[in-house]
């Protein structure tokens, strides 16, 4: 073997030991990285090489691994930016107030079942949107007025209109009320936003249907042979049918309790069916246990 031959495995040989020194230099120092990382902190990750770093590594230059940023910590008593929340995968789960719940309290005064079913209803299911809550019932001709929170405001005989129904017959806001036909005196069953407002001779009235000129307001006994008075002063519903569709209520109730409960905050209006159920005008629901939440969210307040 010529010296020219002994000299290319040596040269190998070198080779592969400078290869193994190189790895094991590398090894240690990836341990030695790792040991010193912040406790909880993962190491970096490494992207592959873009196009250009693999050309400048074919050139002898080593291309630099792009540094993926790490999300910073919020400052204390700071909540985390959304982009810090975006960056670390972390969920935020906000916490939703608790429910207030609402029912009718009737206390010692007498109400129908359908008067009770929808004014708990309307206050539990938020149907009235925070606002006073006014039930009409047609078939014990009487009203309730709530405040928002339920309680009960006051309650009162009314007058109704002569016809048994719970539709507008349509025009008819629009005739002179000499001209309304017997046949067309229903007061409207359904739920309505009360708006103060006057009718046509400056009064003020609240407003139920405007379009329809149905409104509740004082008792007017104008024509002495309607016994409007006394049909309010009767201990029966049956004698309360006598108006053009317009609600009735005694003056004192109108001024003291209705009047001032719609112009100071503004209520809902729910005039109960006489031909159908709540449920179909509505589509009211029985609130379980309304009579134990009542007792209990009394007491709480």
């Amino acid at each position: 073997m010529s010296p020219g031959d002994e000299s290319a495995p040596r040269k190998r040989l070198g080779g592969l030991r400078r290869l193994r020194d190189g790895l094991l230099i590398g090894l240690l120092a990836v341990g030695a990285a790792l040991l010193v990382l912040p406790s909880g902190q993962q190491p970096t990750a490494i992207a592959s090489p873009s196009p250009s770093a693999t050309s400048s590594s074919s050139s002898g230059l080593t291309a630099a691994a792009p540094v993926v940023p790490q999300a910073k910590p919020a400052a204390a008593g700071k909540p985390a930016s959304p982009a810090s929340l975006q960056s670390t995968g972390e969920v935020r789960v906000e916490r939703q107030a608790p429910r207030v719940v609402r029912v009718a309290h009737f206390g010692d005064q007498r109400a129908s079942a359908e008067a009770r079913h929808v004014a708990n209803w309307a206050l539990y299911s938020g149907d009235n949107e925070g606002l006073s809550v006014v039930v009409v019932d047609k078939k014990d001709a009487r009203v309730f007025v709530f405040d928002p929170e339920g309680e009960l405001l006051g309650s009162s005989p009314v007058l109704l209109g002569s016809m048994v129904g719970d539709h507008t017959v349509p025009g008819v806001g629009d005739k002179p009320i000499a001209e309304v036909l017997p046949e067309e005196r229903t007061t409207p069953a359904g739920r309505f936003i009360a708006e103060p407002g006057r009718n046509t001779k400056g009064e003020d009235v609240v407003w139920v249907d405007f379009d329809a000129a149905v409104s509740m307001h004082r008792v007017r006994p104008l024509v002495k042979a309607e016994r409007r008075l006394e049909r309010l002063a009767s201990p029966t519903p049956a004698d309360n049918r006598i108006s053009y569709g317009c609600i009735n209520l005694p003056r004192a109730f109108y001024e003291k309790v209705l009047s001032p409960t719609v112009r100071g905050g503004g209520a809902v209006i729910y005039v109960l069916p006489e031909t159908r159920t709540p449920t179909e005008v509505f589509g009211s629901y029985d609130v379980p246990n309304a009579d134990v939440l009542a007792l209990f969210t009394k007491k709480s307040r």
